[in-house]
């Protein structure tokens, strides 16, 4: 029964540090498209999200492989809800996209 604790805090620690990563991931695509630099948008989002996943990784582990396993799982968890949340709608499916000005 005490083992099950951490590794729940583990999962829902994962989970959160998806949504921040992939959520992130979606609100910089957003964002940085329709931006006059986007590659600083993208390049500083990179920095933020990885940090912030890895050093979460690294105080949820603990030194304690299960854990991470754990808080692994949480992560892949919130990349598919996420993805799901951010889905195109049928509607919006059916547009054809627009040109982006600063395209090559």
């Amino acid at each position: 029964m005490n083992d099950v604790l951490p590794l729940a805090l583990a999962v829902v620690a994962g989970l959160f540090l998806g949504a921040m990563f992939f959520g992130g991931l979606w609100w910089t695509v957003r964002k940085g498209v329709s931006s006059a630099r986007p590659a600083l948008w993208f390049f500083s989002s990179l920095l933020l999200r990885m940090s912030l996943a890895l050093v979460g990784f690294y105080f949820v582990g603990g030194g304690h492989w299960e854990r991470l396993v754990a808080c692994l799982l949480g992560f892949v968890m919130a990349r598919l809800v996420v993805k799901r949340l951010t889905q195109p709608s049928a509607k919006d499916k059916d547009r054809t996209p627009q040109e982006v000005s600063h395209a090559p």
